[in-house]
């Protein structure tokens, strides 16, 4: 693809693709930056977007998963100035059961990465990240009823695996260290 077919039929999706990446990242500065990094991306393959059967189908999906790639690192960030916060406070009964609080939290997060891929992403969207099924049905490319099974699932799942661990009394060993 040259570059006037890629300005003719690549960049015209430009506005579409800052919706849906706002959508999805709840911040307008951030969604455009995404939509540029989507641009080179597309670009950096653009020998073989001819190949494609719907361009506009693919740079949706490139542009979901930049945007779930930018919400997991988001993520990573707000837990870790989440933990630099318990050891700045005082008061070792509050300490003491923040700990807790963060290890329980740790521990959860950890139980989610046994899950299935699917099932993963749609207990974060919706359980971390906040998002309406509709949005989740857009991102994810699954009808509603597909989307509510799976976070029934993997809830049911997650509740057993740590209910499992502290009745069995191995938490402790497994718990997570940051």
């Amino acid at each position: 693809m040259d570059t006037n077919r890629f300005k003719s039929e690549v960049l015209p999706l430009k506005h579409k693709l800052y919706r849906f990446a706002s959508r999805l990242l709840e911040d307008n500065e951030l969604a455009q930056d995404a939509v540029q990094d989507v641009f080179v991306k597309l670009w950096k393959m653009r020998e073989r977007l001819h190949t494609l059967n719907s361009l506009e189908a693919f740079a949706m999906k490139v542009t979901k998963n930049h945007c779930l790639d930018l919400i997991k690192a988001r993520r990573t960030v707000s837990l870790e100035r989440s933990k630099a916060l318990f050891y700045t406070l005082n008061d070792d009964n509050l300490v003491d059961r923040q700990v807790e609080t963060k290890d329980s939290v740790d521990y959860v997060l950890k139980l989610m990465n046994k899950l299935p891929e699917q099932q993963k992403m749609i207990l974060q969207l919706r359980d971390i990240e906040g998002y309406e099924f509709e949005e989740i049905e857009e991102v994810m490319e699954i009808n509603t009823n597909t989307i509510r099974v799976n976070l029934s699932r993997a809830r049911k799942k997650i509740r057993e695996l740590y209910l499992n661990s502290i009745n069995n009394g191995d938490r402790k060993s497994q718990r997570v260290t940051g």
